[in-house]
């Protein structure tokens, strides 16, 4: 008997459905399941899919402790990006909502400490600040530094001053304290300097929120914040654990995931408006792989300009939707990259002339090129990129005859990963579409690879657009 209700695919949008109203680890396992079958691919499918399983585990964990909050979507994140190493926009995403949990409770935290020590400055109004501020200071040495030595720009020789002042320190300290003072003082560092006490604080980078310290064992080295009696460390586990979640720190956090939802949903628009200031009236655009960002990119363009987009076919892969232009076969879209029809249909309608050519012609034809126009699946740490199958080519091309090569990303492409094997972000397909199995005898005297993308390096690369 045949169902009345249409079957429907997986992928992003029965998992954005079902997402709310499903437990978490359900959902966990469910968009594990849907990367690893590459039912959800594409970074902006993969980045939109993570944001909102991260806001429901936000939104479920009950926070009584905001280190373990930390943990769960670490292990979460961990999970994710085990499932589908490839599509890195997934660790970056991941990485963004630990950076927002660490904001937001590090304000919290500085909130908290701010109210005790005015609540404390009111309790002892007459309290000496010179004794306090001497009491923080880094004590003299308390022997003489030869004029040959080259520590001699991090000491100074002693004076009547700081040997009254070395006495002062004597007498609030204790003994072990004294063979500090006459130790020899610490190398200058990345990590600790001899700022002064109102520096800024120190900012966790991104490239390190995944691997933060989940044990007291591990705390982070001195700061010259921590120094100073009015500035505050940064964030350990233990700070972390002594927050007050009273507040609805909850909300602030999911405010913050619903900020990068909303970025990602923008992120064309916002790369689309800087169209106006790279393509010029009369120019011949080459373009490759038909991608949202690209399509809405050149029809901003459009709106104010007259040129002519050429698009190279992208055999094996998208070949098939290329050609759809010229039949009119409509055919079902993609999640993150149109199918030609669709990339060609909405440009001709602005009144812009597209010319399709095989892949094969892109050399001859680079030197009528003004500017090559490229989309991206990620950008490395290095500058370089992955992207569709056939863009190298593109751009050795575009090198060749001095054409320069543009590339439109989001910044939520932006990896910290660098490429030392960029063989094995190197994603394969079907190779029935290069060599079809009917060929058996001949096919068991060869190899056949099908690439789906292809790795840029940064020096054919001449100007990247984001959306900031």
């Amino acid at each position: 008997m045949r169902s009345s209700s249409a079957a429907v695919t997986p992928g992003l949008a029965t998992f954005l459905a079902s997402v709310r109203g499903s437990p978490v680890d359900s959902s966990v396992e469910y968009l594990i399941s849907l990367l690893k079958r590459r039912q959800i691919r594409e970074s902006r499918s993969c980045a939109i899919a993570t944001a909102h399983l991260l806001r429901q585990v936000v939104k479920t964990f009950r926070i009584t402790d905001i280190s373990r909050l930390i943990e769960r979507v670490q292990q979460v994140g961990q999970r994710l990006i085990s499932a589908q190493p490839k599509e890195l926009a997934v660790g970056n995403i991941v990485r963004r909502v630990l950076g927002v949990i660490r904001d937001e409770a590090e304000e919290d935290r500085e909130g908290e400490t701010s109210g005790y020590s005015d609540a404390c400055s009111e309790s002892r109004p007459n309290t000496p600040r010179e004794y306090d501020n001497r009491a923080h200071q880094r004590p003299p040495l308390s022997s003489s530094i030869s004029t040959f030595s080259p520590l001699r720009h991090g000491g100074f020789e002693p004076t009547e001053q700081s040997t009254a002042n070395a006495g002062i320190h004597a007498d609030l300290v204790s003994g072990s304290a004294r063979q500090e003072i006459s130790s020899r003082p610490p190398l200058l560092t990345s990590h600790a300097s001899y700022a002064i006490s109102n520096a800024a604080p120190t900012v966790t980078s991104m490239f390190s929120l995944l691997s933060h310290p989940t044990s007291s064992a591990a705390s982070p080295i001195a700061t010259p914040g921590s120094q100073s009696p009015k500035s505050h460390s940064s964030l350990t586990v233990n700070a972390l654990a002594t927050l007050n979640p009273a507040k609805d720190l909850k909300l602030e956090i999911i405010d913050g995931i619903d900020e990068i939802v909303d970025e990602l949903n923008q992120v064309d628009d916002q790369i689309a408006g800087y169209a106006l200031e790279h393509i010029h009236s009369n120019e011949i655009i080459l373009t490759h792989a038909s991608s949202v960002t690209v399509q809405k990119f050149l029809l901003k363009a459009a709106a104010k300009r007259k040129f002519t987009v050429i698009h190279a076919e992208a055999f094996p892969n998208d070949h098939e939707d290329t050609h759809a232009t010229l039949t009119g076969n409509r055919k079902n879209d993609q999640q993150d990259d149109l199918t030609t029809e669709h990339f060609h249909k909405p440009l001709t309608a602005a009144g812009i002339t597209v010319v399709l050519i095989p892949d094969s012609a892109v050399f001859a034809i680079m030197s009528r090129v003004n500017k090559v126009i490229l989309g991206t699946h990620v950008v490395l740490a290095n500058g370089g990129l992955v992207t569709a199958a056939g863009a190298k080519t593109i751009a050795k091309a575009a090198s060749m005859h001095r054409t320069p090569v543009v590339v439109l990303s989001g910044v939520y492409k932006l990896s910290p990963v660098y490429p030392f094997d960029f063989g094995s972000l190197i994603e394969y397909g079907d190779p029935n579409k290069v060599f079809g199995y009917d060929d058996g005898d001949l096919l068991n005297k060869v190899d056949v690879e099908n690439p789906l993308f292809d790795y840029v390096p940064p020096e054919l690369v001449d100007l990247y657009i984001t959306n900031l």
